[in-house]
């Protein structure tokens, strides 16, 4: 992420922002991408976020980090209205980006520093340092990540534990 926030352009600062919000916020890509310039408030440091399956916003605190990288994002952007993530198209055109370009950006990302990369692999590597940092409190990582059952994040936790290879290693003596 060094050598993107180096970059100091317009898109790099657009996509560090993406980044930050899809990692530290475990977002997912469609929130991202449904962002509008005011669900955005660098004062109160908080995002307003309708998570999947949702209809009202919801209001969620940002990390230093992410905040510094909206803001950085958000000067570069200009203080219009509209859609807070948008396309860099060569007939100056700037429209919303889509998840498919979101899908496209991270590719690239990940092309530059030689590893896949997707948005929901930083959403589900988010999910896990969580779990590690919060010592696998699933009740507490279950509403940083919004999901509604419980049982999705039981999955997250057996692979973080590998249990599998655990009991493996009983069973193979």
């Amino acid at each position: 992420m060094e050598d993107l926030q180096e970059r100091g352009d317009a898109k790099g600062k657009r996509d560090v922002a993406i980044v930050r919000l899809l990692h530290d916020l475990a977002l997912r890509r469609g929130e991202v991408v449904s962002f509008e310039a005011d669900d955005v408030d660098l004062e109160t440091g908080t995002v307003s976020v309708i998570g999947k399956g949702r209809t009202e916003k919801v209001r969620y605190t940002l990390p230093d980090p992410t905040k510094e990288a909206l803001a950085d994002w958000m000067e570069a952007r200009g203080p219009e209205a509209g859609p807070l993530f948008t396309n860099f198209n060569r007939a100056g055109r700037r429209g919303r980006l889509s998840p498919r370009a979101v899908n496209y950006i991270m590719e690239k990302l990940g092309e530059e520093i030689e590893v896949t990369l997707k948005p929901h692999g930083l959403r589900h590597s988010s999910i896990t340092q969580a779990l590690d940092a919060t010592n696998g409190d699933v009740r507490a990582v279950q509403k940083f990540s919004r999901h509604r059952d419980l049982r999705t994040l039981t999955v997250y936790d057996d692979n973080r534990q590998d249990f599998h290879g655990q009991v493996a290693r009983l069973v193979a003596v």
